[in-house]
């Protein structure tokens, strides 16, 4: 039986729709993230996917707190293995520079701004916070570490959004931003690990 005509749980639906919206925003961009697209794309009709999101911006909300849920998790778990030794400082600034390039999470942050669907992102706003609050092991008190997490946040969409021709028009190599987060954070994870000796 094919998946266009077995009968879906609601979670099951989402998710499929949320894989699909993702796949489209990576091959197309964020303007190709509509419901009547989604829905072609899973078998499923465009009242189906109204009833579950409600809107377009509805899908792109909830689109943006899928990868963020999915690119927090990689980014948390690449953080707590370099501090024990496990990962690179490097881990962590590619993860987070390729979830607003490769995975798209710049063109959709962008796009949700252009349409005026600012609370859009709000998920992804939220999840980082949570993330560095998490990591950082000092709650709301852990100012540097949620200064640290502003930059290397604000680097990789930048670079996702503009990184490539401003370097190309500086004469510089298209990974210096990401050099330059990598050192920032060597430098922040450093003082870490002092204030918090094993």
């Amino acid at each position: 039986m094919s998946i266009a005509k077995r009968r879906l749980s609601p979670e099951e639906s989402r998710s499929m729709a949320l894989a699909a919206a993702r796949e489209l925003l990576i091959e197309a961009g964020p303007q190709a993230v509509t419901l009547k697209a989604v829905a072609s794309r899973i078998g499923r009709t465009h009242a189906n996917l109204l009833h579950h999101f409600g809107s377009a911006s509805g899908l792109q909300k909830s689109l943006a707190q899928y990868l963020t849920d999915q690119v927090c998790g990689s980014i948390a778990e690449a953080v707590l293995k370099s501090r024990t030794g496990e990962g690179t400082v490097r881990d962590i600034v590619d993860l987070t520079f390729d979830a607003f390039d490769k995975q798209g999470a710049g063109a959709l942050s962008s796009w949700m701004l252009l349409t005026g669907n600012e609370d859009a992102l709000d998920p992804i706003v939220d999840a980082i916070h949570a993330l560095v609050d998490e990591v950082g092991e000092g709650g709301h008190e852990d100012r540097e570490m949620h200064q640290d997490t502003l930059t290397l946040v604000l680097m990789a969409l930048g670079d996702a959004l503009i990184g490539e021709r401003l370097a190309d028009s500086l004469g510089l190599q298209r990974h210096s931003a990401r050099d330059l987060a990598e050192s920032h954070l060597e430098h922040a994870l450093d003082r870490w690990k002092q204030d918090h000796p094993v």
